[in-house]
């Protein structure tokens, strides 16, 4: 059975959540504060989050950050009260799947979370990869480069996990921006920029890369030959 652990301090808002996702068949786990969401995300982990970000104490990014450093799979849907799109592109960048705006519509959010645990299910490759030197673990997070350890963003590893799963396939700019961010209106030089940091870790020669190759006019094909 499905689980959703909830963090979030506001009781109001909380009861909202629990009568949106129970009668959805998710089993509800409700914590108000970092504390106790952490304790309960390392007890049993859940198959989705949904993250307030005004949270005591320990702020929402700081247990967004600390969940991605155990686990770069599990769905984490972010609830703020900005609009701000540098904002939502910080949170993105530690590791987030998506970003809903409060107020929200429970139809929304419930839509949000589906799609960010369909995404989780699909993207279930397997647990290592190796290319020319690389070796990735995606169960650890863990990334090293002959044998050297390389640190790779929250963010990044969901673009390479995406691209060792869709090796030899062109992909789109619009499907990253989709599939790894899980949005479409951000600008596509924000992918082009994520390409290009993994470049710069995992090519031996960034200028020449021969597996996070630009295909002109379409987008990116991954190449672990």
């Amino acid at each position: 059975m499905e689980r959703v652990l909830i963090i979030e301090d506001d009781r109001a808002v909380q009861k909202v959540l629990k009568r949106l996702f129970e009668p959805e068949g998710y089993v509800v786990d409700v914590k108000a504060d970092s504390k106790a969401a952490l304790e309960a995300f390392h007890t049993a982990t859940p198959t989705v989050i949904v993250l307030d970000l005004g949270l005591p104490v320990i702020s929402g990014q700081d247990v967004c950050r600390e969940i991605r450093k155990q686990s770069v799979t599990v769905p984490i849907v972010v609830l703020s009260a900005s609009s701000d799109d540098e904002h939502k592109i910080l949170l993105l960048d530690l590791g987030a799947d998506d970003y809903v705006t409060k107020p929200f519509s429970p139809r929304e959010l419930l839509a949000r979370v589906r799609a960010a645990v369909r995404r989780a299910t699909e993207h279930n490759v397997a647990a290592m990869a190796a290319f020319d030197g690389v070796r990735v673990d995606f169960t650890k997070m863990e990334v090293t480069l002959d044998e050297r350890p390389v640190h790779l963003t929250s963010l990044e590893f969901k673009i390479l996990k995406f691209f060792v799963q869709n090796a030899e396939r062109v992909v789109s700019r619009e499907e990253l921006l989709k599939e790894a961010w899980g949005y479409f209106d951000y600008p596509t030089e924000t992918v082009n920029d994520h390409i290009l940091h993994l470049r710069q870790k995992l090519e031996r020669d960034p200028t020449h890369p021969i597996h996070f190759c630009t295909i002109r006019g379409a987008g990116y094909k991954f190449r672990a030959q």
